[in-house]
């Protein structure tokens, strides 16, 4: 089983970042591999409404100037997605708003690539519009016909300067529980009857 993360902060090892190692620590300790994926600071466009990728059903996006297909492989590959993203005036950065329309639409457009995988979101917040920007990947997830496993409080840590989320025991224990609650649903899905 792998499990693939989409880190939508252009801080590399930052708190959303960091976020992201702590849920994979625990998948780790399952035995379930993980995949690390910047996507924050990277070019990538958004979606254009072409509907070429309806068209094509090639499980690919027509733009080809950027690094979505490459997503969408490593999506299509993977067990598990984790989409991480820090706040952006109470949504997640541009990096990940792409990556969820294109890859979205390439998805529904292919007979739901997504369908039955496990989705889990990674908010790193400063202060407010969490809940919001773990809305919208949810969101994502949830039309995608993804399953969504649940931690013990919404998976937000809070910090602003790389390494703050070290401070805010009750998200890490979010994460840590969310990494757990994942790595179990992967199992129970992928038990051989």
């Amino acid at each position: 089983m792998k499990v693939v993360a989409f880190n939508g902060s252009p801080r590399k090892g930052g708190n959303t970042e960091q976020a992201i190692e702590t849920i994979f620590r625990e998948l780790q300790a399952e035995g379930i591999a993980t995949e690390l994926i910047q996507i924050g600071g990277q070019p990538i466009h958004g979606c254009t409404a072409c509907y070429q990728c309806v068209a094509n059903k090639d499980k690919q996006c027509v733009i080809k100037n950027d690094e979505l297909n490459s997503y969408v492989a490593k999506m299509i590959e993977a067990d598990g997605i984790i989409i991480g993203s820090p706040v952006y005036f109470s949504n997640v950065t541009t990096e990940v708003k792409a990556l969820i329309d294109r890859a979205g639409l390439v998805g529904r457009a292919n007979d739901n690539l997504w369908k039955r995988k496990v989705g889990a979101a990674a908010v790193a917040v400063r202060r407010a519009g969490g809940t919001f920007t773990f809305s919208a990947i949810n969101f994502f997830f949830f039309i995608s016909e993804m399953i969504v496993p649940g931690s013990n409080y919404w998976n937000l840590g809070i910090g602003r300067d790389p390494g703050e989320i070290q401070n805010d025991e009750e998200g890490i224990a979010t994460f840590k529980r969310l990494g757990q609650n994942m790595a179990w649903l992967l199992k129970k899905i992928h038990a051989i009857p």
